[in-house]
């Protein structure tokens, strides 16, 4: 291979191409057990729909712009860091013996197709950092999106194989420039899978069925753009190391108030912008009670929302809202060409209901006198 080029076409054996052990699809649990071919063959098999895919080739061939991604081994064999689906795919129909799962639904392809391609097109790429670059762009933000866990293990070895002298935030910089996104959903990425490998390294707290493939890492991803949920795990964005100060007990109680759940089988929080939005607002220094009423006391998210002190902002906002808006009708009136039918009706309902809320608002006041 030229020097100057950073890869090069050819068309290689299947025996010479080997999947990738480290692929970032791959659950930690298996990557750590160093699988051999087989296994991920297995693997996939069982997790990426091989058998439709396995069938799509087997009737139409191997299209050539579906070039495998490689890198050379010192074994004079390829690993295929892009692709791993389409080989394991042609390697079952040139050997169905490979399935140690699914045997039927493979046999039956092999029974119904007559394609068997050996020879496949690869993009040779001289080292791991050259087609990092491709696909990180690629996978991240480009047309072939992986899952958030998948691009965080991606990212991190990014970070680890190419940024490994540089602090936190030019990295995330470095790497935002690559794959051609923004510093700061980088930065988020990359503290929360330090975030993540903690959880995991405690067995994800023992909570029952979280597991690497359960977890869901847009959950750290999003609590981190929230300034008082990112204080309370002790992450800090304007430092060298933003979670060198981690609480792992608020770590614990974060965690389990998201994925452990009660004998409804429910959590006591979604991970959606509501509940995170919520969780925020409690956990705000100047809320220690409604932090204390959710977390020793078992009150429910909303119920503690209440000792914030926010619905009066929003009752507030309504009742300035909507006199506003009464305002604008009395200016618009003397334009209107058509004046709607239940117009008396409204604006007495409009009366009405402005009368309760006052009679309300009064009857509190006097009870709480």
């Amino acid at each position: 291979m030229e020097e100057n080029k950073k890869y090069e076409f050819e068309e290689i054996h299947i025996d010479k191409l080997k999947l990738d052990d480290e692929n970032p699809r791959l659950p930690k649990s298996l990557r750590d057990s160093k699988p051999s071919q087989e296994e991920l063959i297995e693997f996939m098999l069982l997790d990426a729909s091989l058998i439709e895919l396995m069938l799509a080739i087997g009737e139409n061939g191997y299209f050539p712009g579906e070039q495998l991604l490689v890198t050379p081994t010192e074994d004079g064999n390829y690993k295929v860091i892009e692709g791993n689906r389409r080989l394991s795919s042609v390697k079952l129909l040139n050997n169905p013996n490979l399935a140690t799962v699914q045997k039927a639904k493979v046999n039956k392809v092999i029974e119904e197709t007559t394609e068997r391609p050996e020879n496949i097109p690869c993009l040779i790429f001289p080292s791991d950092a050259e087609i990092h670059r491709y696909l990180g762009f690629r996978h991240i933000t480009g047309i072939k999106e992986w899952r958030l866990l998948e691009k965080a293990r991606y990212l991190n070895n990014l970070r680890e194989s190419l940024f490994s002298t540089i602090d936190i935030h030019n990295t995330s910089r470095e790497i935002a420039k690559m794959i051609g996104s923004r510093m700061d959903y980088v930065r988020r990425i990359l503290v929360g899978y330090e975030v993540y490998k903690i959880i995991e390294d405690e067995k994800f707290f023992q909570i029952r069925d979280l597991n690497d493939t359960t977890f869901y890492f847009n959950y750290i991803v999003d609590s981190l753009s929230r300034a008082h949920i990112r204080a309370f795990i002790g992450i800090n964005f304007q430092a060298e190391k933003p979670s060198e100060n981690l609480s792992e007990n608020n770590l614990k109680k974060w965690t389990k108030w998201l994925y452990e759940k009660n004998d409804q089988n429910k959590t006591r929080l979604i991970g959606n912008s509501s509940d995170l939005n919520d969780l925020n607002s409690i956990l705000a220094p100047e809320h220690n009670d409604a932090l204390i009423a959710f977390d020793e006391k078992g009150y429910s998210l909303e119920r503690a929302k209440e000792l914030t002190g926010v619905q009066d902002i929003v009752f507030r906002d309504f009742i300035a809202n909507a006199h506003n808006y009464l305002e604008k009708a009395d200016a618009m009136i003397l334009k209107v060409k058509n004046i709607y039918p239940d117009l008396d009706t409204d604006l007495r309902n409009i009366k009405i209901l402005s009368t309760k809320i006052g009679s309300t608002a009064k009857e509190m006041e006097d009870y709480e006198g």
